[in-house]
């Protein structure tokens, strides 16, 4: 069975003034996100879901799905702040959406093969999608708590106009992942990549350390551990209490690996990650964008 490609597209615009996921780059208006897709049908995935929000379902059926019917099925679902598991309602005056790993509790129901999960507005390259692609194809039919991640290397996944925000990631021999943890400042500095640590040092780190981009693999029995562990999350009086809380991927994907629940594979890749992390990246990314296309990477119009 193909593996599906499930696209993390609820939160557009909110960083970078307006709909980046939306955003032309490529020579004929392709987004962020075609390339995404483009690369996963090369790579071997049979389907695409997109979490999007309910209020701009007409528009992204014009601009986003039209695109892709006739070369892959496409199914949308919804995350809204009020999709709660019994007995919950959403406190008053949250406005803000509850995060990644909610996110992707919108799918259950609708996958139910092994799947990827990206951000929309990221670019991960043809290799990263081709090294999860081997991965989630090669699982034994019927596979649980064999999960994985594309662990990029950090010198491959730096903005060129500040610092940007990583889970730096611990393996253990099996190149199984150990610990996720987030740096919110790192940069290349003196020819070094840096970070600045707990105690507030810059830190030196080597080019090939792995971090998370939020490229994870996952099998259907990964949305019954999230329905779980949502209800405790939201029974916590603190994350009811604080209205931007969020149930974030890497802090599921912690309970399990601590529980020893399931492993998750930290899969090595050379692709280069960029994205528009700030508005002044984004001529880089057209550039860079062009000179794959100049290079025979991809075609000059995608679909």
């Amino acid at each position: 069975m193909k593996p599906t490609l499930f696209l993390l597209a609820a939160g557009m615009g909110s960083r970078y003034g307006g709909l980046k996921q939306l955003d032309g780059l490529g020579p004929n208006g392709e987004t962020i996100m075609d390339y995404s897709i483009y690369d996963a049908i090369k790579a071997g995935f049979g389907k695409l879901v997109f979490v999007i929000r309910k209020d701009f379902e007409q528009d992204f059926r014009d601009k986003i799905i039209s695109k892709y019917e006739g070369h892959i099925p496409c199914e949308l679902v919804f995350q809204s702040i009020d999709a709660l598991p019994e007995g919950f309602t959403c406190p008053e005056g949250r406005v803000k959406p509850w995060g990644t790993n909610h996110a992707v509790l919108m799918g259950a129901g609708f996958i139910n093969e092994p799947f990827a999960v990206i951000n929309c507005d990221d670019f991960y390259g043809r290799d990263s999608y081709e090294t999860m692609a081997k991965f989630l194809t090669s699982l034994p039919e019927g596979s649980k708590n064999v999960y994985s991640m594309v662990g990029f290397r950090v010198g491959n996944t730096l903005s060129e106009s500040g610092t940007v925000s990583r889970g730096i990631c611990e393996t253990n021999e099996k190149q199984l992942l150990t610990s996720v943890v987030e740096r919110t400042k790192i940069q290349r500095m003196d020819g070094e990549v840096k970070y600045i640590d707990d105690n507030g040092e810059w830190v030196s780190t080597p080019e090939t350390t792995p971090v998370s981009m939020n490229f994870w693999g996952f099998t259907p029995d990964y949305f019954q551990y999230s329905q779980d562990f949502f209800k405790v999350f939201l029974s916590d009086p603190t994350n009811m209490e604080n209205l931007k809380s969020e149930f974030f991927i890497p802090l599921m994907v912690d309970k399990l690996i601590n529980d020893g629940t399931a492993t998750v594979e930290v899969l090595d890749t050379t692709s280069k990650w960029f994205g528009v992390t700030y508005p002044e990246d984004r001529q880089s990314v057209v550039e860079k964008i062009q000179a794959l296309i100049d290079a025979g990477e991809y075609p000059a119009k995608l679909f």
